[in-house]
């Protein structure tokens, strides 16, 4: 569900009715449901990119194709910034220590700091034609960035001075090269390399000290590994093109996770850590009629959500309300760009039958008051309040549902204290009558 931030979706009789409409119209018999908010930005050809919580709680992100820096907050009011270099095409973003964003400009070969009053700085790469594309804050109280044309990583201090490693990926076809960055668990960066065909994570200490983590050839080939993130189990998250997310321990040891709705010709893009213990990332292809937004716990339960409009997703962040905030290119790439907000909650309803008992769970993502409710066909069989815990949280409920026959909808929902529904899933059981 969208909305464009001025209205919102109240639970009402209808939404059975909607989420049934919705169930038929999806090819398989089971489907999903987020409200998600768009915020239109006011620039023509804004391509927003990344996206970054900042310390004034606002969202802050780049806009690649009109060369602004953009801020959005919780309520969706949109401040566009314009950096100094035309066409530096800024790209990746993120908060620093010193309380300013940074972010990379990928043609301008600058690294780029803007305060939270607007106020940009632009330091040049020393190497030449270094393209910084993932940016991130160190441990060591400096910025960290990936240099894809110059096969480095590169790090900055809040001063401007820089520092180039060499990432020693190898070469396949042409130049290997490192693409994002995350501070580790370890006291060690993390970042995705790609090698044409193949790649993996690597990790670089804040010494200088390289090393590559390569996918197994088993699993396949892809083009490109993209966003990385640091996972509330101790383990880094990445995504890649072909539409894998993937976890890597600090020992170097890799799980893949195909994710089963992705467009042809498209992938896995960005990938956040949430404040519901999950991993969210953003599925996408360009162009493509719609992609969607993904969550995977660290047991690897995949939930997608399809994106409400028509367009590429980018970048995806979790914000101060517990939202997750993502970059949406809008189809034309000019001023139906727009900033997505949603709620970080996902079911993962499952349904079953045995006998005349119908049993149904979902992993509850979400930490605020809410209400979850159960629907069988037209009927709400379960209105329960959920009050606020540390996700996430099961629940199983048996229900006898002797009365139903052939295939029963079973609808779970959650709705917030002002009767908002923030998601709901769906799915068919045959009672075999």
């Amino acid at each position: 569900m969208f909305t464009n931030g001025r209205n919102s979706v109240r639970r009402a009789a209808g939404l059975v009715a909607l989420l049934l409409c919705l169930a038929t119209i999806a090819a398989a018999q089971s489907g999903t449901f987020s409200m998600m908010q768009g915020y239109p930005i006011p620039t023509d050809s804004a391509f927003p990119a990344g996206i970054a919580a900042g310390p004034d709680g606002a969202l802050w992100f780049t806009e690649s194709g009109s060369g602004n820096i953009g801020r959005i907050t919780t309520a969706g009011v949109i401040t566009t910034y314009p950096i100094p270099t035309s066409g530096g095409q800024p790209w990746s973003i993120t908060s620093g220590p010193d309380g300013a964003l940074w972010f990379t400009e990928n043609v301008a070969g600058n690294i780029g700091r803007i305060t939270t009053d607007g106020v940009v700085t632009e330091y040049p790469v020393p190497t030449p034609r270094s393209g910084p594309l993932g940016i991130t804050a160190g441990p060591d109280g400096a910025l960290w960035f990936t240099e894809t044309r110059a096969n480095q990583i590169g790090r900055i201090t809040t001063a401007g001075t820089f520092t180039e490693y060499p990432a020693n990926i190898p070469s396949g076809g042409d130049e290997g090269y490192p693409d994002y960055i995350t501070a580790g668990p370890n006291g060690a960066l993390w970042f995705t390399w790609t090698n044409y065909g193949s790649g993996g994570a690597g990790q670089i200490t804040t010494a200088g000290a390289v090393t590559l983590y390569p996918v197994p050839a088993s699993y396949g080939g892809f083009s490109e590994v993209d966003g990385i993130t640091a996972g509330p189990d101790g383990a880094l998250w990445f995504a890649d093109n072909a539409g894998n997310i993937w976890r890597i321990t600090t020992d170097g040891a890799i799980t893949q996770y195909p994710v089963p709705l992705k467009p042809s010709g498209g992938g896995t893009g960005w990938i956040t850590a949430a404040p519901d213990g999950a991993l969210w990332f953003t599925v996408s292809c360009s162009p493509c009629a719609n992609g969607w937004i993904g969550r995977i716990t660290t047991a690897g339960v995949i939930t997608e959500f399809p994106e409400p409009t028509s367009g590429g997703l980018g970048g995806i962040a979790a914000g101060s309300d517990g939202a997750l905030w993502v970059t949406d290119t809008g189809f034309r790439l000019s001023i139906d760009s727009v900033i997505l907000r949603a709620p970080a909650c996902a079911l993962g309803l499952s349904a079953s039958l045995t006998g005349t008992t119908l049993a149904t769970n979902f992993n509850l993502g979400i930490d605020t008051p809410a209400t979850w409710s159960i629907v069988l066909e037209h009927t709400i069989g379960l209105e329960t309040p959920i009050h606020p815990v540390a996700p996430p949280r099961a629940f199983t409920i048996d229900w006898n549902a002797s009365r139903l026959t052939g295939n029963v909808l079973v609808t779970s929902e959650l709705s917030n204290p002002s009767g908002q529904v923030l998601c709901a899933e769906w799915t068919t059981v045959d009672t075999g009558q």
